[in-house]
């Protein structure tokens, strides 16, 4: 018997038992599916769009199914959600007995043994780092979970966190001193005996990645994983089924090594002979490429003789510091770690001299002061596949940008996913009263000089009619910075990405009442701004991916070289889910209203345009300013 869409009809169990609930026809209907999805077995993806309550539409059915459950979403910031308000509240109504547990990658928890090595240290840049640490002593004192997420008084970004946190690479295991009050182990023991544990996307590969190379498992064996924010997995599939190497990678490493030696003598006399010699070498490796683009084809970059010479620097640097290692590592626990990290840097380090790997791109990025070289796979689809396979559970995919022009092919592609059940359910949300879709005649072509002060000078009367309160979202920063310098005197508050962090720059555009706010990519998602403080936003390009990024001129190489359309294949329909997702910052609520401006004329002039216009929510559309205007003045919008 199904029991989830009862539970959230209009005198079911949630409703009588949370404040505000709503029942919704499409999340009942959502609830449904996936309840059989969990009774029959297989995959299930399902478009939610934005207003259709998804997150209880998989909890109730998860929770009522009694079986294991792992829930993953897209962030942390949507894992605090979903484990502290999201599931609590749902998990009380419907009073069913379960053990639930948040998980999270180790370098979100306080490690014990780093934070003692820090504090006897004490040796510190800046005066700022030494209050963090003091934040973090005291929090460590207090905490149950040791999740620094809920240390208040210390930012995300706080300069102290590598130094109190493990990785991976640097944690001594079973080893440790601290092993057993160690929070990722409690945390991890806590899942193990969990009947839903929430994790993230990255944690998720992260567990899928170690399954794949046959040690073990971070996860406990679940019947059921929900994937939310499912969007986002073909990217990250690629990152974690590659395989990479920083220099910052190697930069840690021989700061570790002095920083254990500390505690053996004779140790750091012989280190400090050859650990600063890898700094030095990976210094005048990033001297070498500079001038080469931030992000493009590694083997063109490596095969300048300045770039092979660096490299070869670097490694014979490395040899010496991991023979120093070697004899160093009975000495202590953390000098062992460090000498187990440097073999496997040492072999690691094929990556930046052997050629492309089958079926990958070999690719690097560089920043101000590091290098990083990755080996991505071309299409992750066959290891997705064959580890839902291997694990023998159902999967619930979920987003609310998944399919383009009301077809789901390109995800189900990527995915590797052959026959899953589908499910489109549209908003509840009244477009055709809510919004509109502004496109505004005279714009020059996207890749015009004068295109961003184009948009700018268009979008001014429309800030003018809504009083700011709007979102201005740019696909590059330069045009970001732009028109920036452009709305600099405007008589809007202006805030500005980069300027402060993401949450900060939210809350004071909250609070200011009519501000305008400029983001790029990391605020075209995950943000979530109801009520009249948002009633405009305004995108200036369609969201193609740059042309000269080596992974998908890789992939586009390789569909043509297989007769394949790669604009129609690839980069339409990724460019398609993006716009959904800049788009879904508009109408958040039942009760919002705004105007959706797009300052591509590529949407009217360009026959592919209309898969972008088919795949965003079906508001009336014009091409007049007076109908801005007269939405703004609650008149009704006049289509063109």
């Amino acid at each position: 018997m199904l029991r989830a869409a009862p539970t959230l009809a209009e005198d079911g169990v949630l409703a009588l038992a949370i404040d505000g609930f709503t029942p919704r026809t499409v999340q009942q209907e959502m609830a449904t599916a996936i309840e059989e999805t969990i009774r029959d077995g297989g995959e299930l993806v399902v478009e939610a769009g934005t207003g259709t309550g998804k997150t209880f539409a998989y909890l109730v059915p998860a929770l009522q199914s009694g079986q294991r459950v792992i829930i993953s979403t897209g962030t942390k910031a949507l894992q605090d959600q979903l484990f502290h308000r999201d599931l609590p509240r749902v998990h009380r109504a419907l009073g069913i007995p379960a053990k639930i547990a948040l998980l999270k990658g180790r370098a979100n928890y306080v490690c014990w043994y780093r934070l003692d090595k820090a504090k006897r240290e004490g040796q510190f840049p800046t005066r700022a780092m030494l209050a963090e640490l003091n934040v973090v002593l005291d929090f460590a004192t207090t905490t149950r979970s040791g999740d620094l997420g809920e240390c208040d008084g210390l930012s995300e970004d706080a300069a102290i966190l590598p130094r109190v946190t493990s990785t991976s690479e640097n944690c001594l295991g079973s080893e440790c001193a601290f092993f057993n009050d160690c929070f990722v182990v409690k945390a991890r023991r806590a899942a193990q005996e969990a009947d839903v544990v929430v994790v993230n996307h990255h944690l998720l590969f992260a567990d899928l990645a170690i399954r794949r190379e046959g040690f073990g498992e971070i996860l406990p064996g679940a019947n059921l994983f929900i994937v939310d924010e499912a969007h986002q997995l073909p990217d990250l599939a690629g990152q974690f089924f590659g395989e990479s190497l920083s220099t910052r990678q190697l930069a840690d490493l021989a700061q570790d090594a002095l920083r254990e030696s500390g505690d053996v003598t004779g140790a750091r006399s012989t280190l400090v002979r050859v650990a600063p010699a890898v700094e030095d070498q990976i210094k005048k490796l990033r001297l070498a490429v500079q001038g080469a683009v931030a992000r493009g084809a590694w083997p063109p970059l490596r095969e300048q003789s300045a770039v092979r010479d660096a490299i070869d620097q670097v490694a014979q640097a490395l040899d010496d510091l991991t023979a120093a290692l070697d004899l160093l590592a009975e000495a202590s626990e953390g000098l062992a770690a460090c000498a187990a990290r440097a073999g496997v840097f040492v072999q690691q380090l094929s990556l930046w001299r052997d050629p492309e790997p089958d079926g990958h791109v070999l690719w690097y990025e560089t920043s101000e002061r590091h290098l990083t070289v990755t080996a991505t796979p071309l299409d992750a689809s066959e290891p997705l596949r064959e580890f839902r396979e291997r694990l023998n559970a159902a999967w619930i995919f979920t987003s609310a940008t998944l399919a383009v022009a009301g077809k789901f092919s390109h995800y189900l592609g990527q995915m590797g996913l052959q026959q899953p059940r589908t499910l489109a359910l549209a908003s509840p949300f009244d477009y055709a009263t809510q919004g509109l879709m502004y496109l505004p005649k005279g714009l020059p072509a996207p890749n015009s000089p004068e295109h961003t002060r184009a948009v700018v000078n268009l979008a001014m009367p429309v800030l003018e009619a809504s009083n700011g309160r709007a979102f201005l979202l740019f696909t590059t920063h330069r045009a970001l910075r732009q028109a920036a310098e452009l709305l600099a005197h405007s008589r809007f508050p202006l805030f500005v990405q980069g300027t402060a962090p993401r949450s900060a720059l939210l809350d004071a555009f909250r609070a200011s009442g009519h501000g305008v706010l400029l983001g790029a990519a990391s605020f075209w998602e995950g943000v979530d701004v109801r009520g009249d403080a948002l009633s405009v936003v305004v995108i200036d390009k369609l969201p193609f991916a740059p042309p000269d990024d080596p992974v998908l001129d890789a992939r586009i190489r390789t569909i043509r070289e297989h007769g394949g359309n790669p604009f129609a294949e690839l980069q339409i329909p990724q460019a398609a889910i993006a716009l959904k997702q800049g788009a879904g910052r508009l109408i958040r609520d039942i009760h919002d209203r705004g105007v959706l401006m797009f300052g591509d004329p590529r949407l009217v002039t360009q026959g592919y345009g209309r898969t972008f216009i088919d795949s965003l929510p079906p508001m009336p559309r014009t091409r007049e300013l007076a109908d801005v205007q007269a939405f703004f003045a609650q008149d009704a919008a006049v289509p063109f």
